[in-house]
């Protein structure tokens, strides 16, 4: 792990940390004591305005400290973990995000792209995830956060991955926060193959939301088909699906949101 830089987020003692860790970036925040862990992708746009989607961040930090201070605890760490488009390779978030086993076994994209089906990298990028980012940052701070005190969060392509993840990986993390899912990649097909592929319920826990604005309108179809599967699949007080009115899809929006994903998180 290689130390890039650090910097302070205003509102939230402790600094943010920029490393490489095998040619990825990450930022990671770690306060205090931290009983709980959230890892998030897309990191570009999780503390650091000078990286993000113009320039507004999810507030990651303050409202996590927020909420945590609700339930009496003290907030969690926070890793964000940056996407890998650049200019040489300006899809390089999508081979990332796209979950790869269901596309590369059959399910058919619904929208172009130029990206080749066996240039897709997901699993890679989630064997790095849990493998190697997390390792190594909980070594460096010395603690360990146990499978129940984990989550992950994403938006968009984000939330396909961070469901894509508890398919592949339900060992590693107990809740997954999905905002916005990019369900129309490969729609309903995609929808049944992801959720069909999720742990049994019982043991994990699951949050869905969209909006109602701009891209997330066309989310309605296949995430009410997505609310409809996941309760014939038995899922109940540990999956929630929320619809927010007058909520488009960028981060200024989700950040409004993920005070309600936290306190979903915390309860039990």
């Amino acid at each position: 792990m290689q130390a890039i830089s650090h910097f302070q987020i205003r509102g939230v003692s402790g600094q943010v940390h920029r490393v490489n860790i095998n040619g990825r970036i990450v930022d990671y925040w770690a306060p205090k004591n931290p009983s709980h862990l959230l890892i998030a992708h897309d990191g570009q746009n999780v503390f650091d305005p000078r990286t993000a989607t113009k320039r507004f961040t999810w507030r990651m930090a303050q409202n996590a400290t927020k909420v945590f201070q609700e339930f009496g605890l003290n907030p969690p760490a926070i890793i964000g973990v940056f996407h890998s488009s650049t200019k040489e390779d300006p899809y390089g978030r999508h081979k990332d995000l796209t979950p790869q086993q269901p596309f590369q076994n059959g399910i058919k994209p619904l929208v172009q792209s130029t990206i080749n089906l066996d240039d897709l990298r997901g699993d890679q990028y989630q064997r790095q995830i849990a493998d190697e980012i997390v390792p190594s940052i909980l070594k460096s701070i010395d603690i360990e956060i146990p499978f129940e005190n984990r989550a992950m969060i994403g938006s968009s392509m984000g939330g396909l991955a961070t469901l894509y993840a508890l398919t592949q990986r339900e060992d590693f993390m107990r809740t997954a926060l999905a905002f916005s899912t990019h369900w129309i990649i490969g729609g309903k097909p995609l929808v049944d193959d992801l959720l069909k592929s999720l742990p049994k319920p019982g043991s994990h826990k699951i949050w869905m939301s969209r909006g109602d604005r701009k891209l997330d309108r066309h989310y309605k179809d296949d995430q009410e088909h997505a609310d409809k599967l996941m309760h014939q699949l038995g899922w109940r007080q540990d999956f929630k699906s929320a619809l927010y009115k007058k909520a488009a899809h960028n981060e200024r929006a989700w950040a409004k949101q993920v005070d309600d994903a936290f306190r979903f998180w915390l309860l039990d």
